[in-house]
């Protein structure tokens, strides 16, 4: 059984919903990625902020990034998946909710994301296209 483990990019990192916009772009361009996890208080998973929540939440809405913190972006339910599941459930977590990033928690505790190319790199060219034809659907 291949789990969500196994798909994962290993090494994801938190960042704390008090910091600002700006140093979660910062961060972003250092680790070379699109989206980030957000912690609260407790290291727990509250949220996901993308350089697009970014651009178009804040920046394209006249607001400063240095002021605003993650938490004021962080809306609704954070979706995530355990280490150890299947891939399969992986699969119907992303495209049930269509969204392109999935938090991979394993002890309560963030141990990778899985992104679109981790699924381009792992999975079937018709898991890939059921996957396509979820999320990107109606776009």
């Amino acid at each position: 059984m291949t789990t969500a483990a196994d798909i994962m990019h290993p090494g994801a990192q938190w960042i704390p919903a008090t910091e600002s916009l700006a140093r979660a772009a910062q961060v972003m361009a250092q680790l070379n990625v699109g989206a980030l996890p957000v912690s609260d208080a407790n290291d727990r998973l509250c949220g996901i902020i993308t350089d697009r929540d970014i651009v178009v939440s804040c920046v394209a809405k006249g607001r400063d990034p240095a002021t605003m913190t993650c938490a004021d972006l962080c809306q609704g339910t954070p979706r995530w998946i355990d280490a150890d599941a299947d891939v399969s459930a992986v699969l119907d977590e992303m495209e049930s909710h269509r969204i392109r990033r999935l938090p991979v928690i394993e002890n309560k505790r963030l141990v990778g994301m899985i992104s679109e190319a981790d699924l381009a790199q792992h999975l079937s060219d018709e898991q890939i296209a059921g996957f396509v034809a979820s999320v990107y659907a109606g776009r």
